[in-house]
Protein backbone atom coordinates (compact mmCIF):
# COMPACT_ATOMS: atom_id res chain seq x y z
CA UNK A 1 0.00 0.00 0.00
CA UNK A 2 0.89 3.80 -0.32
CA UNK A 3 0.63 4.79 2.85
CA UNK A 4 3.16 2.04 3.74
CA UNK A 5 5.58 3.22 1.69
CA UNK A 6 5.48 7.53 2.79
CA UNK A 7 8.00 9.09 4.35
CA UNK A 8 8.10 10.80 7.69
CA UNK A 9 6.40 14.05 7.22
CA UNK A 10 4.29 16.04 9.61
CA UNK A 11 1.60 17.44 7.06
CA UNK A 12 0.42 16.23 3.58
CA UNK A 13 -1.65 18.71 1.52
CA UNK A 14 -3.66 16.72 -0.92
CA UNK A 15 -7.00 17.84 -3.10
CA UNK A 16 -10.49 17.10 -2.96
CA UNK A 17 -9.88 13.47 -4.61
CA UNK A 18 -8.09 12.12 -1.50
CA UNK A 19 -10.94 13.19 0.85
CA UNK A 20 -12.50 9.87 2.31
CA UNK A 21 -12.37 9.22 6.29
CA UNK A 22 -10.03 6.13 6.25
CA UNK A 23 -7.29 7.93 4.59
CA UNK A 24 -7.60 10.83 7.25
CA UNK A 25 -7.79 8.14 9.65
CA UNK A 26 -4.56 6.27 8.23
CA UNK A 27 -2.49 9.74 8.41
CA UNK A 28 -3.80 10.08 11.87
CA UNK A 29 -1.95 6.96 12.65
CA UNK A 30 0.85 7.56 11.24
CA UNK A 31 0.61 11.18 13.18
CA UNK A 32 0.59 13.45 10.14
CA UNK A 33 -1.62 15.88 9.81
CA UNK A 34 -3.83 16.26 6.82
CA UNK A 35 -4.69 19.59 4.95
CA UNK A 36 -7.28 18.39 2.49
CA UNK A 37 -10.40 20.21 1.57
CA UNK A 38 -13.48 18.23 1.97
CA UNK A 39 -15.64 17.29 -1.08
CA UNK A 40 -18.45 19.16 -2.07
CA UNK A 41 -20.85 15.99 -1.35
CA UNK A 42 -20.00 15.75 2.53
CA UNK A 43 -22.51 16.74 4.88
CA UNK A 44 -19.99 17.78 7.09
CA UNK A 45 -16.91 19.60 6.24
CA UNK A 46 -13.59 18.74 7.50
CA UNK A 47 -12.16 21.85 8.19
CA UNK A 48 -8.34 22.10 6.46
CA UNK A 49 -5.47 25.16 6.93
CA UNK A 50 -6.57 27.71 3.77
CA UNK A 51 -3.21 29.48 4.16
CA UNK A 52 -1.17 25.87 3.97
CA UNK A 53 -3.12 24.54 1.14
CA UNK A 54 -2.73 27.71 -0.68
CA UNK A 55 1.00 26.29 -0.50
CA UNK A 56 0.35 23.64 -3.00
CA UNK A 57 0.51 25.25 -6.00
CA UNK A 58 4.16 25.77 -6.03
CA UNK A 59 4.52 21.95 -5.91
CA UNK A 60 2.52 21.61 -8.84
CA UNK A 61 3.94 24.89 -10.87
CA UNK A 62 7.49 22.40 -9.96
CA UNK A 63 5.82 19.01 -11.49
CA UNK A 64 4.73 21.06 -14.79
CA UNK A 65 7.98 22.39 -15.50
CA UNK A 66 9.67 19.73 -14.97
CA UNK A 67 7.42 17.80 -17.52
CA UNK A 68 8.52 20.61 -19.74
CA UNK A 69 12.40 18.84 -19.87
CA UNK A 70 11.81 16.51 -22.92
CA UNK A 71 14.16 13.56 -21.10
CA UNK A 72 12.20 13.41 -17.86
CA UNK A 73 8.83 13.68 -19.53
CA UNK A 74 9.71 10.39 -21.77
CA UNK A 75 11.94 8.96 -19.14
CA UNK A 76 14.90 8.18 -21.76
CA UNK A 77 16.73 6.66 -18.57
CA UNK A 78 16.66 2.37 -17.54
CA UNK A 79 18.44 2.82 -14.38
CA UNK A 80 16.24 4.15 -12.02
CA UNK A 81 19.26 6.64 -9.84
CA UNK A 82 20.18 8.22 -13.45
CA UNK A 83 16.66 9.08 -13.99
CA UNK A 84 16.32 10.57 -10.10
CA UNK A 85 19.32 12.51 -11.15
CA UNK A 86 18.25 14.01 -14.34
CA UNK A 87 15.19 15.20 -11.78
CA UNK A 88 17.48 16.71 -9.44
CA UNK A 89 19.51 18.72 -12.44
CA UNK A 90 16.33 19.79 -13.85
CA UNK A 91 15.19 21.27 -10.49
CA UNK A 92 18.17 22.86 -9.40
CA UNK A 93 18.61 24.60 -12.97
CA UNK A 94 14.23 25.55 -12.54
CA UNK A 95 15.28 26.97 -9.09
CA UNK A 96 17.95 28.88 -10.88
CA UNK A 97 16.05 30.31 -13.63
CA UNK A 98 13.86 31.40 -11.65
CA UNK A 99 15.69 33.25 -8.58
CA UNK A 100 18.20 34.41 -11.32
CA UNK A 101 17.71 38.49 -11.50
Amino acid sequence: MVLDQLPAASHLIADRGYDSVWFRQALTDKGIVACIPSSRSRKIPFPHDKAIYRQRHKVENLFAKLKDWRRIATRYDRCEHTFFSAIWIAATMIFWINEMP
